[in-house]
């Protein structure tokens, strides 16, 4: 990527990324650190929750998309707001998000199981945002060898990303404070949405240049 370009993405992405930086790791950790003295570990975790759900369901109504990928927000956003739920310790809590996690990363591997990979989906969701001859010229792929064993690596790799990071969430969790953890497990979401969505642009440029030839 040359330097114009990449200072044009971040000239239409930066702002948004640093509110989603705002929304969902400044935000909560301060929220958590106001609150912890006075409402205690649950219950400061309970409302730094608030801003990162708030923003995705806002997010949701403003795109007015319901499709298969907003309707797999809304379902993790049900997931994460069903963790809460219960009671328990704050550790115990934190444990219950990650079970968040660990359920997509399932869905996306039980999804490849099955012969039905949710990158396909998603992707098909994207291209009927862009252009109907965008998707018309996918969904043409459909029955390519080639792209099927593509969507179904793709698949693979972000399920069991994500069960990694979870695991490793899980980790850190039992061997920092709860403050500590709050900083760190967001570096490692993050980290790792990252290099996934990095590797998935690199492994698509490479399988589609291996199409042409």
């Amino acid at each position: 990527m040359t330097v114009s370009k990449a200072y044009d993405y971040l000239r239409k992405h930066g702002p948004v990324a640093l509110i989603e930086i705002l929304v969902n790791f400044v935000f909560p950790y301060a929220i958590y650190m106001l609150t912890q003295r006075e409402l205690g570990d649950v219950k400061a975790l309970l409302a730094s929750s608030g801003p990162p759900i708030l923003w995705s369901i806002a997010e949701l109504i403003r795109k007015r998309r319901v499709d298969a990928f907003s309707i797999f927000v809304l379902a993790g956003i049900a997931l994460s707001l069903l963790a809460f739920l219960g009671g328990g310790s704050a550790r115990f809590l934190q444990l219950r998000e990650n079970f968040v996690t660990v359920i997509i990363g399932l869905l996306f591997l039980g999804s490849a199981a099955v012969g039905r990979p949710l990158l396909y989906v998603f992707a098909k969701a994207a291209m009927r945002r862009r252009s109907q001859a965008e998707l018309a010229s996918f969904e043409a792929l459909r029955d390519n060898a080639h792209f099927r064993n593509a969507m179904m690596t793709l698949t693979l790799v972000w399920g069991f990303g994500l069960l990694g990071s979870s695991l490793l969430s899980c980790l850190i969790l039992f061997a920092v404070s709860i403050a500590e953890y709050l900083l760190v497990s967001p570096a490692v979401s993050y980290g790792t949405m990252g290099l996934l969505v990095i590797w998935t642009f690199w492994y698509a440029r490479s399988q589609r240049r291996k199409g042409d030839a």
